[in-house]
């Protein structure tokens, strides 16, 4: 059984590694795009952490967006070293580090380290989740007073006529990151994180699903009452606003399952 303790001061200790370097490290492209580029320091905490979690959880595997890692085992570690690279290098605070522990093809525990503030959003299946040792909570604020963070593929038009729906009813609000607009809607800042034919992968939304729920949200594939973190469309929000997105007439993403 690893110790939920360690685990937290080891991604906690990636602060050391990154925070003198916030703004200031050569940056390459991973695929031409701006948002999508890797430093030499997404692959050293990755090896770092990938050390460190054996140490303490030899049992399990680890699996990160760098080095990937099997995916197929009972239990396994999912990273993401930095989450945000792109805004890392140009100096810009919405970054993190991000872990989760699948288990049985299950989220039971996660972290959402804020390493440029020193926040730690974590939560464990069943705990509650907190930032630091705070409790937290999602908002109760209703649909027509949301700000969502919608995460498509625009170029599509079913994706941009889905964004005009979404815009008529809420305010968007976009950081292009995933941990840090979790940890807004897991905190009650946001209202929800809704992802339809996503640019992101399992790392990028494993680690939320299980902290917005656990701070009292409701977390859903689109379609689906139940929820698979492989699926990466899917819903994070407070109560009251995925239920106005999936219930009733005006339902944008009515359930089918």
């Amino acid at each position: 059984m690893y110790s939920q303790s360690r685990v937290l001061d080891s991604v906690r200790s990636t602060r050391e590694m990154l925070l003198p370097h916030w703004g200031n490290v050569p940056e390459r492209m991973k695929n031409g795009s701006a948002h999508s580029v890797v430093t030499g320091l997404d692959l050293a905490v990755e090896r770092y952490l990938a050390g460190e979690l054996k140490k303490i959880d030899s049992g399990a595997e680890f699996a990160g967006e760098e080095y990937g890692g099997r995916r197929d085992a009972d239990r396994f570690w999912l990273c993401d070293p930095i989450d945000g690279t792109a805004h890392f290098v140009r100096g810009l605070p919405f970054c993190s580090v991000m872990l989760a522990l699948i288990e049985d093809g299950r989220v039971n525990f996660s972290a959402i380290y804020d390493f440029i503030k020193d926040d730690m959003y974590h939560a464990s299946r069943g705990q509650g989740a907190f930032r630091n040792s705070e409790p937290i909570h999602v908002s109760d604020r209703p649909l027509e007073h949301s700000y969502i963070s919608l995460e498509t593929r625009i170029d599509k038009p079913v994706n941009f006529d889905l964004m005009r729906r979404m815009r008529e009813s809420s305010v968007l609000f976009s950081s292009i990151t995933s941990g840090y607009e979790f940890s807004l809607v897991a905190s009650g800042k946001l209202e929800a994180r809704v992802c339809v034919d996503p640019w992101a992968k399992d790392w990028d939304v494993a680690p939320g699903s299980l902290l917005v729920e656990e701070a009292g949200g409701i977390v859903a594939n689109i379609g689906s009452a139940s929820y698979d973190y492989r699926d990466l469309n899917m819903i994070a929000g407070n109560p009251l606003v995925y239920r106005a997105l999936t219930e009733g007439p005006k339902a944008i993403f009515p359930l089918t399952s």
